[in-house]
């Protein structure tokens, strides 16, 4: 076989390509081969052609010689330019074939395809955990490291991934774009509905392993481990008086300042505590919940209950 100009034309043996030059066949059946002749001398990366390693050594080198006209951002790969100039014509060529969603660049594609497939192919030496995306186990790593690259601006507060930089700001820009689908509730914290959506499904996921409680919340475990413990971190500044709960060191607060913010609708009376004010409107319902395990006899008040009770010593 030969080309109209006389060249004859080279075969590939693997298959039924075939090549007017020696250098291009021999680049081709390195594919079959999986041959690497072409090593980072900084790295241990290698790679089939020399091009390839020409473009993997920028990663080093830090050249970014592809520019962007219309905003002068620059590129190590002429494949990231292209890919950065659908933002500015507002192309995404890139289309799910599950869900259509688009698309500017192939590897955003490629990562997102992976929420239907459910694949994982990154994985953390430390722990086994596994991930979609390269991005997410780099940001995972800093969890193990101790690492918080990322710190918020206005606050100072530093964070070990992007992402959970990202959602903290909406803490200060107001924005909530997290809704609830069942009451509309919205929430700047993606973490923040999840916790809200037990409202709706009653789910209670933190278990008590000394008495068996479960709550919807770690953080209402936490105040609830205090009982177990004996644990009062709330102290009174004002006297030697110390509580398991912060709610409980606000209401005990009332009694030092004279405030009674707990008013009932009936009759006016006014209470500290709203606890003490719950105990009260029984003696408007008629509801006695207290009842004498001896006689029988009930009672609205837990204190008259337990005075009730020397009458049967």
């Amino acid at each position: 076989m030969s080309t109209p100009t006389g060249r004859k034309q080279l075969s590939c043996p693997f298959c039924e390509s075939s090549f007017s030059d020696k250098s291009n066949l021999n680049r081709h059946v390195r594919i079959h081969t999986g041959e690497k002749p072409f090593s980072c001398e900084m790295c241990a990366s290698s790679f089939s052609q020399q091009s390839h390693l020409r473009r993997h050594m920028r990663t080093h080198t830090m050249e970014k010689p592809f520019s962007c006209e219309m905003c002068g951002a620059s590129f190590s790969q002429k494949a990231s330019l292209k890919g950065h100039m659908y933002k500015h014509t507002g192309k995404k060529p890139y289309c799910c074939e599950i869900c259509g969603s688009s698309f500017y660049q192939q590897s955003h594609l490629r990562d997102h395809v992976r929420i239907h497939t459910g694949e994982k192919p990154f994985s953390c030496e430390i722990c086994g955990h596994s991930f979609s995306q390269k991005s997410i186990l780099k940001g995972h790593m800093n969890l193990h490291t101790g690492d918080k690259p990322f710190s918020c601006e206005i606050c100072g507060y530093s964070f070990s991934r992007k992402l959970s930089l990202n959602q903290h700001m909406n803490i200060h820009t107001g924005n909530k774009p997290y809704t609830c689908e069942i009451c509309g509730s919205s929430f700047s914290q993606k973490g923040s509905l999840k916790g809200h959506m037990r409202v709706h499904t009653g789910e209670k996921p933190f278990c008590c392993e000394i008495c068996g409680s479960s709550f919807s919340h770690k953080s209402i475990l936490n105040i609830h481990m205090h009982i177990h413990t004996g644990e009062k971190p709330f102290p009174c500044k004002m006297c030697d008086s110390s509580f398991s709960q912060k709610q409980g060191l606000k209401g005990h607060m009332h009694s030092h300042t004279g405030e009674r913010p707990f008013s009932c609708d009936l009759c006016g009376s006014s209470f500290a505590q709203k606890g003490k004010l719950e105990r009260h409107k029984l003696i408007h319902t008629g509801i006695k919940p207290f009842t004498c395990e001896i006689c029988g006899c009930s009672f609205n008040q837990k204190s008259h209950l337990k005075r009730h009770t020397r009458i049967h010593i």
